[in-house]
């Protein structure tokens, strides 16, 4: 029999885990929980003879891949999947997998709601402005990005969008002023949604000579990863540029320090939150269960990362 191991540092919702062994347990086979483990060594332990993993942000190492015998498929219950050592899976022949699509909304909900948020001077007294009308330029219009236009259209806003890998056609069809580069975006518009993923082109790109292009008053909404920014351009163009704004779900590693010099215009969440809503814990969870086994048993690898 088949074996699927659900580790989860921080575990998904009982609905999501019902679910969960209702569709491994359904398929003949059987589940094995790893749930709140602290000791790396416990995965090393559990994973040793499981032939299909989900997780969810766990890091899946070399010597977690190593330490798995029987693996198959490895799949990350979400859209990011830098988590996962791509490299040691494919070195082994384990396919790697995310679930695109299952936070989409959570995560432009989240945006959305940053937006008002700092328009609102992060609900301080005081007059604030509105998004009706503004400039709204989404920065990869991937599943994301696309419900993020779509949300922002609803609020009154002009959409633009820079995506070189989405044909221009099919974003135009649906009302969006498509940027011929990524510096003609960030140069006009009021906020910025980012959601590309963090990887060896992307990291560090959202730099200085790029924000300081944004026009007077603009905020960057950023519920991707924290890699992709500059942490030292930030700095240095709000310090130049008081009127920007900044604003994210994943914290800085210079956070302290930019909120210090520039409270009221940087704010981050405690911890990444944007896929944190009940609909997505489930639909993500129950999305990696099925491709787990439709992988296992048919060799369905529709989603695989590590091609």
């Amino acid at each position: 029999m088949a074996k699927i191991l659900v580790a989860t540092e921080k575990p998904f919702s009982k609905v999501a885990v019902d679910g969960i062994r209702k569709i491994v347990e359904g398929a003949g086979f059987e589940l094995a929980l790893l749930e709140k483990y602290t000791d790396p060594a416990d995965l090393l332990k559990a994973v040793a003879d499981a032939d299909g993993l989900i997780v969810r942000s766990d890091k899946v190492t070399a010597q977690v891949v190593e330490a798995a015998k029987n693996l198959k498929v490895v799949v990350r219950a979400g859209a990011g999947y830098d988590n996962l050592d791509l490299a040691a899976c494919s070195a082994k022949g384990i396919v790697a997998m995310n679930t695109p699509g299952q936070n989409s909304n959570a995560v432009a909900e989240l945006a959305i709601g940053m937006m008002i948020f700092m328009a609102r001077n992060l609900f301080n007294p005081g007059t604030g402005s509105e998004l009706k009308g503004k400039k709204l330029g989404i920065h990869a219009y991937g599943n994301v990005g696309r419900i993020v236009a779509q949300y922002g259209r609803g609020f009154g806003m002009e959409i633009h969008a820079f995506d070189p890998f989405v044909p221009t056609e099919a974003m135009q069809k649906e009302g969006v002023k498509v940027a011929a580069s990524i510096e003609e975006l960030y140069s006009s518009c009021d906020y910025i949604s980012l959601h590309i993923p963090a990887n060896d082109k992307t990291k560090k790109s959202i730099n200085y000579d790029l924000l300081s292009r944004m026009p007077k008053g603009a905020t960057l909404v950023n519920t991707a990863r924290k890699e992709v920014i500059d942490e030292e351009g930030l700095a240095k163009v709000m310090a130049e540029r008081t009127d920007l704004k900044y604003v994210t779900d994943v914290k800085p590693d210079n956070y302290d320090a930019l909120q210090a010099q520039f409270a009221g215009r940087v704010f981050a969440t405690p911890k990444k939150m944007g896929a944190e809503t009940a609909e997505a814990n489930v639909n993500a969870g129950l999305a990696a269960a099925n491709q787990a086994i439709a992988y296992i048993k048919t060799g369905d690898n529709k989603f695989q990362v590590n091609k």
